[in-house]
């Protein structure tokens, strides 16, 4: 079993944290209370859109925390 070091740990938190921040915040909360049934498969379609646009930025954040000289 290969042991992981501390920095690796770290930058994989790092990095799940900011996924579940960025789903969180992305999606639009208050209409998955608040939706007519009729509006329901819109809505379904809707979050799927935003979880496909949201892949490049996840995308974005691993590359830049894995090799932070990316960004400068």
């Amino acid at each position: 079993m290969k042991c992981v070091s501390p920095q690796k740990k770290r930058n994989l938190k790092i990095i799940i944290l900011l996924s579940m921040i960025w789903f969180v915040i992305s999606l639009p909360l208050p209409w998955l209370y608040k939706t007519p049934e009729e509006a329901r498969p819109q809505m379904n379609i809707l979050l799927q859109m935003i979880g496909i646009i949201s892949i490049p930025f996840i995308a974005l954040g691993i590359a830049w925390t894995i090799k932070p000289e990316l960004t400068t």
